[in-house]
């Protein structure tokens, strides 16, 4: 879906430009992928940021790819358009990213960890830096690469969903006391 979207938005837009050959992109050019941008709104970590951060991230982005790209009309009819905006995308969150406590809240909002009881409601500030640096840790110790962590973020199968959320249980309980017993396993059988 997302990539139709982003298909009909920069179709439009290059059919209302006409096919000149300039070599930088202008004003319109450039809030049309901003504007194309948005769809990736509900991606891990940009579901967090602030609309202020997320322009500033859309503006990036936007920057990143006329800087490779610097032709708006040979960017556009480009095979492969939207798996070239998805992978700058994917860079320019794994850069910001880089595995570090401040922005693990951006991947784990602490909101979240409570509604999934990992963590107790009401922590302090301090108590919630606490536990995103030991998390920032543990990922750091498990992934030898930044775009390792966030292959298994973006891609959320199953055994990726269970190691972190065992990484959250345990500095959850080194931090706090915090110990999550499980009464009940449902075993499915196919």
């Amino acid at each position: 879906m997302k990539r139709i979207l982003l298909s009909l938005s920069l179709l439009t837009l290059f059919c209302a430009t006409g096919c000149s050959q300039q070599a930088r992109w202008n004003h319109k050019q450039k809030e049309a992928m901003r504007e194309a941008l948005r769809q990736y709104r509900d991606m891990v970590y940009l579901e967090d940021l602030t609309e202020p951060e997320f322009v500033i991230f859309t503006d990036g982005v936007a920057t990143e790819i006329e800087e490779v790209y610097p032709v708006y009309t040979a960017f556009i009819e480009m095979p492969g358009v939207n798996d070239t905006v998805d992978m700058f995308v994917v860079t320019t969150i794994v850069d910001e990213i880089n595995t570090d406590a401040h922005n693990m809240r951006h991947l784990y909002p602490y909101r979240e960890l409570v509604s999934q009881g990992i963590l107790p409601d009401r922590l302090t500030h301090s108590d919630q830096r606490n536990f995103y640096r030991c998390l920032a840790k543990k990922v750091n110790a498990t992934f030898s690469t930044t775009e390792q962590f966030m292959s298994a973020v973006i891609m959320a199968d199953s055994a990726s969903n269970a190691q972190i959320t065992k990484m959250q249980q345990e500095c959850a309980a080194d931090l706090f006391n915090w110990v999550i017993e499980i009464d009940e396993v449902d075993i499915i059988e196919n």
